[in-house]
């Protein structure tokens, strides 16, 4: 059956709509900030701690591991028992996990740290999203919609240049401290503006799905970041295992269920579960480039922290300048066409990362950052907003959940793959340097250990032995030139891979207005009462996916 045409939605916003979207943009500010402000300190926290890549990519992906492993058991007790309680409680501990991240006596304390960090921002980013839905509805929902999505993406980025600055004059603890100021004023913020109880659910909470998802996202991403290190392939294959096994636990429970943590009727919905994916792999291609392209800066071309921080800044800048755009073209376009512009964007900026060498111009290095943040300006609105209108408002928290995975999941399984790809092409190809090395039986089994477990391994190598310093330099960025571009074809691949998604299933324009109706009268009729600003309204009946 044809869906039907929707009525244009009424265009509503909360009082004081300002000094609210205000309150809830510096709460994701705080959570963005600590997202990415580490990935610019990872190599002086290599040489302070003498790390291993393994345990840098944990720091660099353990924050977003906490937040992506809780986010959707978080996101519902939002619905259950108050929105703006779990955002105040997460403004709050972010502040002991920071400090405790800036003054960790060992590199394991540090990653518990962020872990915990990650948990904080899982009870305040995917919140933001949720309380915009229920308070704003139609093109006001949209373009509410477009300044949090760009204002959240330029505090990630501005995060690297703000630590990039700190890092000229101070330790690299210092970069986990910068938010601690910013908490404070969004905490006071958020609990004299932010509504205490908007369309919130009676439902009780799916608990037992919530354990069941920290599980098998937890595992899941674990899997990848140990699947390279010397050894631990049975560990790896051991928490894979438990990831398909919770997995298969989690749909037929949700199945079950009489009130499911992830509504699998919902999920199933093509505007859903497609822009969810679409999501996944565009804001995730961001954090992983940051991840890698900032130790590419610093290690290979010899920035400054605060130098690489500033080839950051027209990501930021593109990101918020194109948001506004973005709005407008989802309502004049639709949100695939949106979408597919922003993947455009984001596959430039990968074709040119691959072409990054040790020779590279600053210009090279800036037009791959801008077309990752002008990708990710125009794809984070129309993620968003599908994921919002495909759900009832009462659920929003599964929607802003959905819509945090997007960023944290596909952050930590973006930053997971290419570290775990980038170590074992650093890995492989310092080896064979070391190989073709003229006095190769002069290099131990333990000096060949610490130069292919990181490049800043190689550095301290170097240092204990100045005669050899400049071969081994060389070796090094040679190497960490072959891991990144294996990391950079992975993100092309996966890229193209996003773009045939959304290009053969998401719905045009108007087809993806039919069915946000229909999706709606289901939804009225599921629960035996009109939920408003769910999504467009319009006439009822089914809904046909083809």
């Amino acid at each position: 059956m044809t869906a039907p045409v929707a009525s244009p939605v009424p265009s509503t916003a909360p009082a004081r709509a300002g000094l609210v979207l205000l309150s809830l943009i510096l709460v994701e500010a705080v959570a963005n900030l600590n997202l990415t402000a580490a990935s610019v300190a990872l190599p002086s926290i290599g040489l302070a701690f003498d790390a291993s890549q393994t345990a840098l990519d944990l720091v660099g992906v353990g924050y977003a591991f906490g937040l992506a492993a809780s986010v959707l058991w978080l996101g519902a007790l939002g619905d259950r028992h108050g929105r703006r309680l779990l955002l105040l409680i997460g403004v709050a501990l972010s502040v002991p996990a920071c400090v405790v991240a800036a003054f960790a006596p060992s590199i394991e304390v540090l990653i518990v740290a962020r872990v915990v960090g990650g948990l904080s921002a899982g009870l305040m980013y995917p919140t933001t999203l949720a309380i915009i839905a229920a308070l704003w509805t139609g093109r006001a929902r949209t373009h509410a919609i477009a300044l949090w999505a760009a204002f959240g993406g330029a505090a990630s980025s501005l995060g690297i240049l703000l630590a990039g600055v700190l890092l000229e004059r101070f330790a690299w603890s210092s970069v986990f401290l910068v938010t601690v100021p910013l908490a404070s004023v969004a905490l006071v913020l958020a609990w004299y503006f932010v509504p205490a109880h908007v369309n919130e659910t009676r439902d009780p909470v799916d608990s037992v799905g919530g354990i069941l998802s920290v599980a098998l996202i937890g595992s899941f991403i674990l899997a990848i970041n140990v699947a390279p290190v010397p050894g631990m392939q049975p560990v790896a294959l051991g928490l894979a295992l438990v990831a398909v096994a919770t997995t298969i636990a989690f749909v037929a429970w949700q199945r079950r269920a009489p009130h499911p943590l992830f509504d699998l009727v919902v999920a199933s919905r093509r505007t859903f579960w497609v822009a969810a994916c679409a999501g996944i792999v565009v804001i995730g291609s961001l954090m992983g480039a940051i991840f890698l392209g900032q130790q590419y800066l610093q290690y290979v071309l010899g920035y400054s922290t605060m130098e690489a921080g500033f080839t950051i800044a027209p990501l930021a800048v593109l990101l918020m300048a194109v948001a506004p755009l973005s709005a407008r073209m989802v309502e004049a376009r639709g949100a695939r066409y949106t979408l597919l512009v922003g993947y455009a964007f984001v596959l430039l900026g990968f074709v040119t990362m691959l072409s990054w060498g040790e020779g590279s111009p600053v210009i090279l290095v800036v037009l791959g950052y801008a077309s990752i943040g002008t990708g990710i300006g125009f794809a984070g609105t129309p993620a968003s907003r599908s994921l919002t209108g495909s759900v009832p408002v009462a659920r929003a928290g599964m929607a802003s959940g959905t819509a945090a995975l997007q960023r944290d999941l596909g952050g930590a399984i973006m930053q997971s793959v290419f570290g775990a790809l980038f170590t074992a092409g650093y890995a492989g190809a310092m080896l064979a340097a070391i190989g073709a090395a003229p006095d190769r039986d002069q290099v131990t089994a333990s000096i060949q250990g610490q130069l292919t477990m990181s490049y800043a391994g190689a550095e301290a190598i170097a240092s204990r032995y100045p005669q050899y310093a400049q071969q081994i330099t060389d070796a090094a960025k040679a190497s960490f030139l072959d891991g990144a571009q294996l990391a950079y074809l992975a993100g092309i691949a996966a890229v193209l891979g996003g773009m045939a998604l959304v290009f053969f299933l998401f719905p045009k324009r108007e087809r993806e207005h039919g069915m946000l109706a229909a999706y709606h009268a289901q939804d009225a009729a599921r629960r035996g009462r009109l939920e408003p600003d769910a999504a467009p309204t319009g006439t009822g009946g089914a809904v046909s996916e083809d």
